[in-house]
């Protein structure tokens, strides 16, 4: 174990959040970075499906349906699927800086059980920049998007290189990729947290 400092909370000289001039348009749905992605893919028959969009800001809002398949106790959303769909959201928020980073941190709290057959509304923000690290906030809310808020994560993110994937991928997935015809599509599976 690392005794490296990786809390959640931006250091009080971090930057604010600028987003890229080219990130997608308030309202403008950021779609998934890749197939085979468990929360954002449309390719895994059990994932998430998650949709999500941009927000005004540096910031998304996305919506997951909680199905059978996502169960931990018996009609209940399982913890480890609400960080998921958390993380998912968060990482989306990538395509608003137009940086390529992973999670390094997640800190999730669990405030009121998820139903099956509920939609979660997600919210998630980027609070902050220091240096390759990138802070970020997100909510769960049940009933809409006003709703309680059934689940919670503050996340850090670190900036990679594209070099990440490549080399700690598996060879066989990298290689379909890489051989895609479809430039953006290849590019985009590599921009996005996986």
């Amino acid at each position: 174990m690392s005794a490296t400092n990786t809390a959640v909370q931006p250091p009080v000289d971090a930057a604010a959040p600028v987003r890229h001039p080219e990130a997608p348009a308030p309202g403008e749905p950021v779609g998934s970075h890749y197939e085979n992605c468990f929360g954002c893919g449309s390719g895994q028959p059990h994932g998430l499906h998650l949709a999500t969009r941009a927000g005004e800001g540096v910031d998304v809002t996305a919506e997951f349906t909680v199905r059978p398949e996502h169960q931990g106790a018996p009609g209940l959303a399982h913890g480890g699927i609400l960080a998921t769909a958390l993380d998912d959201a968060l990482g989306s928020l990538n395509w608003l800086l137009r940086t390529i980073s992973v999670t390094g941190r997640l800190e999730t709290d669990y405030l009121r059980p998820v139903p099956v057959g509920s939609v979660l509304h997600i919210a998630a923000e980027v609070t902050a920049r220091a240096g390759r690290k990138i802070y970020a906030t997100a909510e769960g809310r049940l009933d809409g998007p006003d709703g309680p808020v059934a689940v919670r994560a503050d996340a850090l993110f670190v900036e990679v290189k594209v070099d990440h994937f490549i080399e700690n991928g598996r060879q066989e997935e990298i290689r379909a990729v890489m051989d895609d015809p479809d430039v953006r599509r290849q590019a985009r599976a590599f921009e996005v947290n996986p």
